[in-house]
């Protein structure tokens, strides 16, 4: 088995960056939903109402993330933009958070076409995993409850043979993707090495109506596709899974390529 793709989404719920290779850290990879929007009550806001957000693009320069959508006109984010310290909302979550400023603000309020914030969370700031599936001092970013997702190749090959339309794997939105294995083997991979650094798998990942969102359009499939589909054999304990949450458990740098070896299964 091998690596074949490194994906990070440094806006939360806005489009993917492919790398070549990455750095490990405890809450994943290097500016992985560093970023988020979040609503005047200072909830989260994400491509599962606002699908549009699924169009907004983003660039990593050295000093800056580049942003673009759209009708819009670019967005420079300075890696380091911080203002304001507030509250926010991410699923059951309450975790600080800095202000990014009002140019941004303004940006993307009017890209929606509603009030919104974008927020920043700084290396200092701490959003514990879930206890029930985290260890200690197991840490997230904004993403939605772990560190790192991956997917294995032929669980989204299986899926394909059964849609009239095929889609991509950017529905699915890993950080990880990994070819080599059978169907849905990664569903009890409890401990992988993938190149130098080892991962924990705490928890199947369970899927919701993002995924019908097409990456290029931004319009939700009126068939509810691929998650019906993949509902009519992958549900259970009322949920949709594919994919599996992993959390580091040590550092190191990984490339695309690299091999993937499972030291412990469920």
């Amino acid at each position: 088995m091998q690596l074949t793709e490194i994906n990070i989404y440094p806006i939360k719920s806005t489009a993917r960056i492919a790398l070549t290779e990455s750095e490990v850290l405890p809450r994943g990879l290097p500016w992985d939903r560093r970023w988020m929007l979040v609503d005047a009550e200072g909830t989260f806001v994400t491509a599962r109402k606002h699908p549009r957000l699924a169009l907004v693009q983003t660039t990593l320069e050295a000093d800056r993330l580049e942003v673009r959508a759209p009708d819009m006109p670019p967005l420079d984010v300075p890696l380091a933009a911080g203002g304001e310290r507030l509250e926010v909302g991410i699923w059951r979550d309450r975790c600080p958070a800095v202000s990014v400023g009002e140019e941004a603000d303004a940006w993307f309020s009017r890209y929606l076409g509603m009030p919104v914030r974008l927020v920043r969370m700084t290396d200092d700031i701490v959003r514990p995993v879930d206890p029930a599936y985290g260890r200690p001092g197991d840490e997230v970013s904004f993403a939605d409850g772990y560190p790192v997702l991956l997917i294995g190749q032929s669980s989204l090959d299986d899926l394909n043979t059964r849609l009239k339309k095929p889609v991509d794997m950017r529905r699915f939105r890993p950080n990880l993707v990994v070819a080599g294995a059978e169907p849905y083997a990664e569903d009890n991979w409890r401990r992988i090495r993938v190149g130098v650094v080892e991962f924990e798998g705490v928890k199947p990942c369970s899927r919701c109506i993002f995924t019908t969102v097409d990456p290029d359009t931004g319009e939700p499939d009126p068939r509810r596709e691929p998650l019906a589909t993949l509902g009519r054999y992958r549900s259970r304990d009322g949920g949709v899974f594919l994919g599996r949450n992993l959390v580091p458990r040590g550092s190191g740098v990984i490339h695309v390529g690299d091999p993937v070896e499972v030291l412990e299964t469920d």
